[in-house]
């Protein structure tokens, strides 16, 4: 079964792109991917990923942007717990392409694009979507520990993606782990956002859908945690007022209470299950007095009160 990463980026590969924003998302993936070499006085651009979609991705978008004629080879990598790793290499016009998309210049290879190249809002999406292709990832929404990254390895581009990022006013952060300088995202919202941004809308619904219900379970576990301990602690006063009361009658001090604390006793007794509100309006109704929950409170302490010389002779 494929991941949630897995099926996030093979639903970005599905968007059609314009031609600027193909030339900004080729831009992405080569800065955050992509090597070069030189092989006879040749230039070569290597992509390399162990994600084949995104691998595709890149074979199509050269091809077609720039009338390349990339190759593919793939290769095992079992010691490192990955099937396969896909590069894809191109030594035909490099020098133009990586200057065409404002990477390569006399000063050599650039740490970050253009402004030009991620100037419009759609091809600043489609940038920060070749980048998320290329090296991110993002946890299943069933997992309630919600998370998004893109992971570079160097610190300018890194910074680059962060102010895309907040161009479209998400909230992501950097971090540094493991020699990488990773932009991430935590809070769930946002992550939608970023879904939504990057053109992942049948992932969104998906995130989404499971995060309202999940989100909705909680509420109901609270509410029943809530009701839960209410029931008890409104058991545990019934209990120790009715303890009080029978005391009281035991010992024949009950027909010398006073008669308002007489009538919250045999309103206790009638009703052992009632919360304090509840047992305040009933002895509203019943008598014509208005009777507030602090005021009921009030007179089962002073019965409570009553009562403690008499669990004493209990005791003993």
């Amino acid at each position: 079964m494929p991941s949630y990463t897995s099926e996030v980026k093979a639903e970005i590969v599905m968007n059609e792109l314009k031609p600027c924003c193909a030339r900004a998302q080729l831009a992405a993936l080569v800065q955050t991917d992509a090597t070069l070499s030189i092989s006879n006085q040749t230039l070569k651009l290597n992509f390399q990923s162990d994600n084949p979609t995104t691998a595709k991705r890149f074979w199509i978008l050269l091809k077609q942007t720039y009338q390349a004629t990339p190759t593919l080879k793939i290769y095992k990598r079992i010691k490192l717990k990955k099937n396969h790793s896909y590069v894809v290499s191109v030594d035909q016009n490099v020098k133009a392409i990586l200057e065409d998309m404002h990477l390569y210049s006399s000063k050599g290879f650039s740490e970050t694009v253009a402004r030009s190249v991620v100037a419009k809002e759609c091809c600043a999406r489609a940038y920060i979507a070749g980048a998320f292709l290329a090296s991110g990832s993002i946890n299943s929404p069933i997992n309630a520990n919600y998370h998004c990254e893109i992971a570079l390895s160097q610190e300018k581009l890194a910074q680059f993606v962060l102010k895309l990022c907040h161009r479209f006013d998400l909230k992501a952060k950097i971090i540094v782990r493991r020699h990488h300088h990773v932009v991430y995202i935590k809070a769930a919202d946002h992550i939608s956002d970023f879904l939504r941004m990057i053109g992942a809308f049948q992932s969104l619904m998906k995130f989404e859908d499971i995060r309202i219900q999940r989100d909705f379970t909680n509420s109901l576990t609270r509410l029943d945690n809530c009701e839960v301990a209410n029931e008890m602690k409104v058991i545990a006063s019934s209990n120790e007022h009715i303890q009080a009361i029978e005391l009281l009658i035991k010992y024949d001090r009950f027909e010398k209470l006073d008669s308002k604390l007489k009538e919250v006793a045999i309103l206790r007794q009638l009703h052992p299950e009632a919360s304090l509100n509840e047992l305040a309006q009933l002895y509203s109704v019943q008598s014509g007095t208005l009777m507030s929950k602090s005021g009921m409170k009030h007179r089962f302490n002073k019965l409570i009160e009553l009562s403690k010389p008499l669990q004493e002779k209990e005791v003993k």
